[in-house]
C-alpha cells in the first residue's frame, strides 16, 4: 500500500530522482567534519525562517505596539520566550557559523576557479546575514535597540556624498518613529530574507555544479554524500541547535529592556557582540576621521574579500588570503575583547586603585566604564519595573508602555529628585548600614535627609535630642538651624538641670507627639499601624495643642509656634496640619515661602511652582506629584511597599 502510494507520488513529482541527486553527490576524499558548516548554516537559516514567521504572527510594528507585542511574546504567550530566545541566539550562531564556513573555504582554497562566483555569492550572503542582525536589533523598540540603532544610523549619515540622504531613507524622515520601525521591519522580514533566499539558491546551484573542493592530498577514497557526510552534517546541526536551546533556557529567552524613550538617552547602548569589534574600531577615528573607520577601511576590506578568488590564483596569493583572514579574525577578536574589557574595567578595579596608578588615561577609562555600568544597572532596574507594571492588574494602556514609565513614581521620582533636589538634600537610609538601591547620596548636603519623610522614624528623629542636630536633619555642614529655636526647644529639656524622671517624662511625651505627627502624613505604608494606635495619636494631638506645656520646663507646646488644625496661628513656623501628607508636600514644594510654611523666614528652598502661569514654573503639577509620591513610598509595588514600610518603622 505504502509502496504504491510512493510510486504514485514519484510518478507525479519525480521525487526519487530529486532525492537521489541531492544525496548521491560524490565527495572526493570521503566525508569530513570540515564540510559540515555549510549545512549547519542552512539549518540555522531554516530555524530563523520558521521562528521568524511565528514571531511575525504576534509582532506589531509601531511605536506604541512594538515593545508591547514583544512583551506579550516574552511574558504572556505560551512558549513565547522559547520562540524568541531561539530566534535571538540562532542569529548569533549564524554569525559564528558564517565565520567558520568562511575560514574553511579560504583555508582549503575552495574559492579558486571555477568557484569564484560562488565565493562572491557567499560574501554577499554574509553581508545579508549581518544586515538581518542589524535590522532585527531595533524591532523590540526597547532602549537598548533604539539607542544602538540611533548610533548606527547617525554613523550612516557620515557616508561620503549620500550620507544624510541615506540616513533619512533608513529612518523614514528626520526623527525616529513609526516610519523607522516599519522600514526596518520590512527589511528584516521581507527584503533581506527574500534576497537571502535568492542568493542562497544561486549559491547552492553553483555549489552543485562545481562540487566540493577537497583539501589535498586526499586521505580516503571518494564517497557519496549519503550516508556518512549526511550523518556528520546532522550531528553538527543538532549540536548547534542544542547549544542555542541551552543558551535560551539558561537566559530565559532574549533580553527585553525598557520601552524606547527618545527623551532618556541610554549611556550603555552597545551593538550586539558580533558588531562590538567595529564599535571599538571606530574609537580610533575621532571626529572627521570617523568616515575612515566606518566606510573607507571596511569598504576596502570588503573589496579585498570579494577579490580573494583572483588574488589566490597563485600560491603566494593564497598565503596572502589566509594571512589576511587570520589578521581580520584575530583583530576582530582582540577588538571585541578590548571593548568588553573597557566596558567592565570599573567592575574589577576600584577607584582608589586607579588614583594610585596616577595615569590620566586609566582614570578616564575607569570613569567611562563606571558610567556604562551605572547606566546598565539603571536600565536593568527600569526594565524590571516596567515589565512588572505591564503584568500588573492595570496592564498596558492604549497609549503604550512608555506611559507606564512616565506615570510611575518609582521610576520617575528618583530622576526628578536627582535633577531638582539632590544638589541640596540627601536620600539615604540612616538605619541601613549598607547602601540601599533607593539611596541617592549627597556628600555635602545643605538641607535635611528626605529618606522616609513623614514616617514615625522621621518624626521621632525631629524630637530626639541626639538626632535633631545630626547631619541628617538640622546639623548638616553650615546649617544655620543647628542651634536654632527648634533644636534648643528639644535639647534644653535634656540638659543637666533635668533629672532622670523629668527626662523620661519628656521622652515619653515626645514619642507620643511623634506618633501623632507621623499620623498626619497618612502614609499608606503606615495606615494599619496608625489605626492600631488611635488612642496614642489622640493623646499626641492633645500634647501638641497644649499638653506639652505641662510636661516641658519651657512651658511651650507645638501650637505656640505652629498651627495645628484649629489651634495656633500661621506665620512663625510651618503648619503641622497634615504634616508631610501628599497635599502638604505638594504645596510646600510649590511655594515654601507661603505663609503656611516658612513665609519670609525661608532662606534657601526654591519655589518650584509658585506662579499661576505654568510656563513660569520650574516644575509642573505632575512632576511634583511624582517626586512626592516617590518620597512617601507611594507606588504600586506590594513587595517594595513592604520593604519601605519595614525601613520606616
Amino acid at each position: 500500500m505504502l509502496k504504491s502510494l510512493a510510486d504514485w507520488f514519484d510518478n507525479r513529482t519525480g521525487a526519487r530522482k530529486l532525492i537521489h541527486e541531492a544525496l548521491f553527490e560524490p565527495i572526493p576524499g570521503g566525508a569530513r567534519w570540515r564540510y559540515v558548516w555549510g549545512s549547519a548554516l542552512v539549518m540555522a537559516l531554516v530555524t530563523q525562517i520558521v521562528t521568524g514567521v511565528f514571531l511575525w504572527m504576534f509582532y506589531s510594528p509601531s511605536t506604541t505596539t512594538a515593545w508591547e507585542s514583544v512583551y506579550y511574546i516574552q511574558y504572556e504567550a505560551t512558549g513565547g520566550w522559547l520562540l524568541r530566545g531561539v530566534h535571538h541566539f540562532m542569529a548569533s550562531a549564524m554569525v559564528v557559523l558564517l565565520a567558520l564556513h568562511f575560514v574553511q573555504v579560504v583555508w582549503d582554497g575552495a574559492y579558486r576557479a571555477p568557484r569564484e562566483l560562488n565565493f562572491v555569492l557567499g560574501v554577499v550572503l554574509m553581508l545579508i546575514v549581518l544586515g538581518l542582525a542589524l535590522t532585527g536589533y531595533l524591532l523590540p523598540w526597547d532602549q537598548k535597540g533604539y539607542w544602538a540603532t540611533t548610533v548606527g544610523t547617525n554613523l550612516a549619515s557620515q557616508a561620503p556624498v549620500v550620507g544624510p540622504e541615506l540616513r533619512k531613507l533608513a529612518i523614514g524622515g528626520s526623527d525616529y518613529g513609526h516610519q523607522t520601525l516599519t522600514r526596518f521591519f520590512a527589511l528584516h522580514a521581507g527584503v533581506l530574507p527574500g534576497a537571502m533566499a535568492a542568493f542562497l539558491a544561486l549559491h547552492i546551484a553553483l555549489f552543485r555544479r562545481h562540487g566540493i573542493h577537497a583539501k589535498q592530498p586526499l586521505k580516503s577514497p571518494t564517497a557519496m554524500f549519503w550516508p556518512d557526510q549526511v550523518l556528520k552534517d546532522a550531528v553538527a546541526a543538532l549540536g548547534v541547535l542544542a547549544a542555542v536551546l541551552g543558551l535560551t533556557v539558561y537566559y530565559g529567552g532574549a533580553e527585553l529592556t525598557a520601552p524606547a524613550d527618545p527623551a532618556n538617552p541610554y549611556d550603555a547602548a552597545r551593538p550586539e557582540w558580533y558588531f562590538l569589534f567595529l564599535f571599538q574600531f571606530l574609537k580610533w577615528f575621532p571626529g572627521e576621521t570617523e568616515v575612515w573607520g566606518a566606510f573607507i577601511i571596511p569598504g576596502v576590506v570588503t573589496a579585498v574579500l570579494l577579490a580573494m578568488p583572483w588574488i589566490g590564483r597563485t600560491r603566494r596569493g593564497h598565503v596572502f588570503n589566509v594571512a589576511l583572514l587570520c589578521v581580520l579574525l584575530g583583530g576582530a577578536a582582540l577588538l571585541t575583547a578590548q571593548a568588553i574589557r573597557e566596558d567592565y574595567f570599573a567592575q574589577g578595579t576600584t577607584q582608589d586603585e586607579v588614583v594610585a596608578m596616577n595615569d590620566p588615561a586609566a582614570a578616564a577609562r575607569w570613569e567611562a566604564s563606571d558610567r556604562f555600568l551605572r547606566a546598565k544597572r539603571q536600565a536593568e532596574h527600569d526594565a524590571e519595573r516596567v515589565i512588572e507594571l505591564a503584568g500588573g492588574p492595570d496592564r498596558i494602556p492604549p497609549t503604550g508602555a512608555l506611559t507606564l514609565v512616565y506615570e510611575d513614581p518609582y521610576l520617575q521620582g528618583p530622576k526628578l529628585y536627582r535633577q531638582y533636589c539632590a544638589s541640596c538634600h540627601n536620600h539615604v537610609s540612616v538605619a541601613q548600614k549598607e547602601p540601599d538601591a533607593g539611596d541617592l547620596a549627597n556628600a555635602a548636603p545643605t538641607a535635611p535627609n528626605l529618606f522616609g519623610v513623614g514616617s514615625r522614624a522621621w518624626a521621632a528623629a525631629l524630637l530626639d535630642p541626639e538626632q535633631i542636630a545630626s547631619a541628617h536633619l538640622y546639623g548638616y555642614e553650615g546649617s544655620p538651624f543647628a542651634e536654632g529655636d527648634m533644636v534648643s526647644y528639644v535639647r534644653d529639656e535634656f540638659g543637666d538641670d533635668a533629672d532622670e524622671d523629668q527626662q523620661a517624662a519628656v521622652r515619653e511625651a515626645f514619642a507620643t507627639v511623634a506618633v501623632a505627627l507621623s499620623a498626619e502624613a497618612k502614609l499608606s505604608s503606615q495606615h494599619d499601624a496608625d489605626a492600631k494606635v488611635a488612642a496614642v495619636v489622640a493623646a499626641g494631638r492633645e500634647l501638641m495643642t497644649g499638653g506639652l506645656a505641662d510636661v516641658l520646663t519651657s512651658g511651650m507646646s507645638c501650637t505656640d509656634c505652629h498651627k495645628f488644625h484649629d489651634a495656633g496661628e500661621l506665620g512663625s513656623a510651618p503648619d503641622l496640619t497634615g504634616y508631610m501628607s501628599r497635599e502638604w508636600l505638594i504645596d510646600f514644594i510649590k511655594n515654601p515661602s507661603s505663609e503656611r510654611f516658612y513665609g519670609d523666614n525661608n532662606d534657601r528652598m526654591p519655589a518650584f511652582a509658585a506662579h499661576d502661569d505654568p510656563r513660569l514654573n520650574q516644575l509642573d503639577q505632575k512632576s511634583i506629584e511624582l517626586i512626592v509620591d516617590w518620597l512617601r513610598g507611594e507606588w504600586a509595588r506590594p513587595e517594595q511597599d513592604d520593604r519601605q514600610s519595614a525601613k520606616q518603622e
